[in-house]
């Protein structure tokens, strides 16, 4: 009988020591799982918090995936605006028969993205206004956009006076105030042309020009170094007679100067050239 129950003792020990073994083995597999895995598990000092949109609800099914990928579009957010291409404001201006020169330069620089202010000025007869506001209203690319606005309450303009800022002002305003309904320029550069001018490069290669340079950049030389201006241009007084006329009439130069302002500094404007494709502002 003993030597019956030695076998059976050793294959109970053969056994245990397997399942021992496999345990021991299974365990380190564990351990090595948890201690290669990237979550953590929750300890007594680390709690997770969910907000409420995140917190599974029984109430709220799951919600299938969209069929068409429309539906992601629509919910993608809008691009940032620097990747857009630049937006231009233009102020055209003309005078009597300048209409149809106005009409022709309006559809060679036209472009949907921009921003476009007409003035014929007083001196023009109203019938020409009111012809230039019908042409915007009938052409159904114009009408469409609503980027065209024709000036109806004309400013009469003289040339090298001081209408001719007022007039750039009020066309500034017209864009901040119109198309921008209140909120600011939705535009970046302000380009002020004459009826007679036209345009030597379409608004798709000004636009891919102007999207390398920053949206800050502009073009207009700001100084207080007035130098041999300050006679020519801050002492003299003139008279222009479109602020109180109704027809206009030249500049009238007064023979007496006044002194400069002490309270205040003056600064000048002066146009810049434009970079060339090839320069390298454009190229870095």
């Amino acid at each position: 009988m003993e030597s019956a129950a030695c076998p059976a003792r050793a294959a109970a020990s053969v056994d245990l020591r397997w399942l021992l073994s496999v345990a021991a083995g299974g365990l380190f597999a564990l351990l090595l799982l948890l201690a290669t895995s990237p979550f953590q598990l929750p300890s007594s000092s680390s709690r997770f918090f969910l907000s409420p949109a995140a917190r599974p609800t029984s109430s709220s099914p799951r919600q299938p995936p969209p069929l068409f990928v429309e539906s992601a579009l629509s919910r993608a957010a809008p691009p940032a605006a620097a990747s857009l291409p630049p937006r231009f404001a233009y102020l055209i201006s003309g005078s009597v028969g300048d209409a149809g020169m106005m009409r022709r330069c309006l559809l060679a620089l036209y472009h949907p993205r921009n921003r476009y202010v007409l003035h014929l000025d007083a001196e023009a007869p109203d019938a020409d206004r009111a012809g230039l506001a019908a042409f915007v209203a009938a052409h159904p690319v114009l009408s469409a956009a609503g980027n065209v606005r024709v000036i109806e309450k004309a400013n009469l303009v003289t040339y090298r006076g001081p209408t001719m800022v007022t007039t750039t002002l009020h066309a500034a305003a017209a864009l901040l105030w119109g198309q921008g309904r209140g909120r600011g320029a939705d535009w970046d550069w302000f380009i002020n042309l004459s009826a007679s001018d036209y345009p030597l490069v379409t608004q798709d290669d000004l636009m891919h020009v102007f999207s390398k340079l920053p949206r800050d950049l502009n073009f207009i030389d700001h100084t207080s170094n007035i130098s041999w201006k300050a006679f020519a241009r801050a002492m003299p007084v003139i008279i222009d007679p479109a602020l109180y006329m109704k027809t206009k009439g030249d500049l009238f130069w007064v023979p007496e100067k006044r002194s400069l302002p002490t309270a205040f500094k003056l600064f000048t404007v002066g146009r810049l050239e434009f970079p060339s494709p090839d320069s390298e502002l454009l190229q870095s």
